[in-house]
């Protein structure tokens, strides 16, 4: 009778399609298992069709069938199983299957940074955080009323909302002690459970704020070089789920970590000295553009963000605008030197002052005589430096501080960067003022660039916060100034260090050569004479420049030692000289016994290029 039925079914007739499975590496599952229940399925097949030619099944046929038939039961059973464990374990504390339950992120792991010897400024920690099932929890309030007492400084009336909604899944709180995790777990509350995660840490806390940034709860970059690592595909990779791992390339700077805690403990030294609302400084390599260090104070533990919004806080260098005073004199020199119709020889009239319709332009310590270009220089002399720029004229001013990055926004690595602050008429007046560092208003670290080119050959150098070699520098480099310029500005600046207003910032052993500035703060509309923004750059060694250095103070005041005077010379000038002392060993660059004269550097043939 089974014979007939099966003979009528024609299963001797009956072609099944091969079951063919795709040639996948699924989850890390043997091809061999994958093919197992198509292998079972043809194989009981075969025992059927035999039974029906014989006409009847034998009993030792039924029992193979059967055997089979188990067999493949099993073996769907063992392939869902498999194939479900091994989704979990390709991702850690099954974080693939908490995402789907929810929209809310998992914090994912992060590239570590680090400085330019290698010393770790960011890395990610394993850390524990609090979650909950609604749909699992048995008694809400008992298990809001258990995880107060272990976690008393949660919101009660958040969580029950949250407990009590009707979603699959919720965060109660991210980043939690092991000590928290274990009471809480001892708990045996259904529908609560824990998720490691990735925490972003900081171990010099609030050394290279600034430049590091910041990130969010979610561990993505909110601010400083953080928020640039996401803008290099880092986010792309979090919102596809591809960066849950560690096997990320660290990242390189350039800052070198000893010489950011020496900036740092320098300035910070300073601004309580002089009691300034403000202090910031950085150094950088002339011949590769490279950040070597930067610090801007207050600032803030890089481990607590929120601190980062704070206003006092602000990153002076690269996102505040200033007016630099005499600082800016510097380029106005080279401009005026580059051109052709000005050498050292070159006389200026500085008896009187200058007259624009009510505008006065006088000098601070007025020499009412004729200078020469170094003495204009050396005492800072605003009528001289305007009389340069005018000879000018409008428009070549504008071209060069265009040529020299002065007018544009910097971009660098930080994402958080300043447009200057550029007259809408710019007529002579303007160009009077913004010679001598007024009216015209940039970031501070836009300054240190153009100033770079004036003692390394005369290249601008885009700056960095990342590693880079001088062959590199050489392709993205370009002359704004001639060679022979860039020698008479060392020239300049290291005589101004010998017998000028940067008397103070001479290094002994170091052949430290720069140009103070001091600035008159506007306030309401109107220059005040008690609010001063004080900078000096300096560069050393002079005579073959390797590192420039701008430091600057906000709102300085006049302490003693300083005899009634908040300027320049008498606060960031030591204040050069005492991080010079510090630094300049840690950067390779030892103290000579014998200072070669400032004439050495006119007569020395080297020039300090980009190669």
């Amino acid at each position: 009778m089974i014979a007939s039925g099966l003979s009528k079914l024609r299963l001797s007739k009956l072609r099944l399609p091969g079951i063919r499975l795709p040639r996948l590496h699924l989850a890390g599952i043997p091809m061999w298992c994958l093919r197992l229940p198509g292998r079972a399925l043809r194989a009981l097949i075969g025992v059927i069709r035999s039974a029906a030619r014989r006409g009847r099944p034998e009993a030792h046929a039924v029992a193979r069938a059967r055997l089979i038939l188990c067999m493949l039961v099993f073996g769907m059973v063992y392939l869902a199983i498999g194939g479900r464990l091994a989704m979990f374990a390709s991702s850690p504390d099954g974080a693939l299957s908490r995402r789907g339950m929810s929209s809310d992120a998992v914090a994912s792991a992060r590239p570590d940074i680090l400085d330019r010897n290698g010393l770790i400024l960011a890395t990610d920690v394993r850390s524990a955080s609090l979650f909950g099932e609604p749909k699992r929890l048995i008694d809400v309030d008992e298990a809001v009323e258990a995880l107060s007492a272990v976690l008393p400084d949660l919101n009660t009336e958040e969580m029950r909302q949250r407990l009590d909604s009707k979603r699959g899944f919720v965060w109660l709180k991210r980043d939690i002690t092991p000590t928290q995790q274990r009471e809480i777990y001892n708990l045996g509350l259904p529908g609560i459970g824990f998720m490691t995660e990735n925490r972003r840490i900081y171990p010099g806390g609030n050394l290279a704020a600034h430049a590091l940034g910041s990130v969010n709860i979610d561990n993505q970059g909110i601010a400083g070089l953080e928020k640039w690592i996401d803008s290099r595909g880092l986010s792309e990779l979090h919102l596809a789920g591809f960066a849950t791992d560690r096997q990320q390339e660290p990242v390189e700077l350039s800052i070198d970590l000893r010489v950011q805690h020496v900036l740092r403990d320098e300035l910070n030294f300073a601004f309580q000295k002089f009691k300034a609302k403000a202090a910031a400084g950085v150094i950088t390599d002339v011949r590769t553009g490279e950040i070597i260090a930067m610090a801007s104070l207050p600032d803030f533990d890089a481990n607590d963000p929120s601190k980062a919004l704070d206003p006092k806080a602000l990153n002076r260098l690269s996102t505040g605008v200033f007016e630099m005073g005499s600082t800016f004199k510097a380029l106005t020199f080279a401009m005026a030197l580059d051109s052709g119709k000005f050498n050292l020889n070159s006389m200026l009239d500085a008896r009187s002052a200058l007259q624009f319709g009510r505008f006065r332009i006088n000098d601070y310590h007025a020499e009412r005589r004729v200078l020469t270009l170094p003495e204009v220089f050396l005492v800072s002399s605003n009528i001289g430096t305007a009389r340069m720029a005018l000879t000018l004229g409008v428009d070549a001013h504008k071209a060069f501080l265009k040529k020299m990055g002065q007018l544009d926004r910097l971009r660098t690595e930080l994402p958080e960067s300043a447009m200057p602050l550029v007259p809408k008429r710019w007529g002579e007046l303007n160009t009077a003022t913004i010679a001598f560092g007024h009216g015209l208003a940039v970031a501070p670290i836009q300054v240190l660039m153009a100033e770079n080119a004036l003692v390394n050959g005369g290249w601008l150098i885009p700056p960095t916060f990342l590693k880079r070699t001088p062959e590199e520098a050489a392709e993205i480099a370009t002359r704004v100034i001639k060679p022979e310029t860039s020698i008479k500005m060392r020239y300049l600046m290291r005589l101004n260090a010998e017998k000028g207003s940067a008397k103070k910032a001479d290094s002994p052993g170091y052949y430290v050569g720069g140009k103070t500035g001091t600035a008159e703060k506007v306030i309401n509309g109107r220059y005040s004479k008690t609010k001063l923004l004080t900078s000096f750059i300096s560069a050393f060694p002079m005579d073959d420049p390797q590192y420039l250095m701008l430091v600057m103070l906000d709102e300085p005041q006049a302490v003693e030692g300083t005899y009634g005077y908040a300027t320049a010379g008498w606060n960031t000038a030591p204040t050069t000289a005492r991080i010079i002392q510090r630094v300049a060993p840690l950067l390779g660059i030892m103290p000579r016994k014998e200072m070669p004269p400032v004439e050495s550097i006119l007569s020395a043939n080297k020039v300090a290029q980009v190669q």
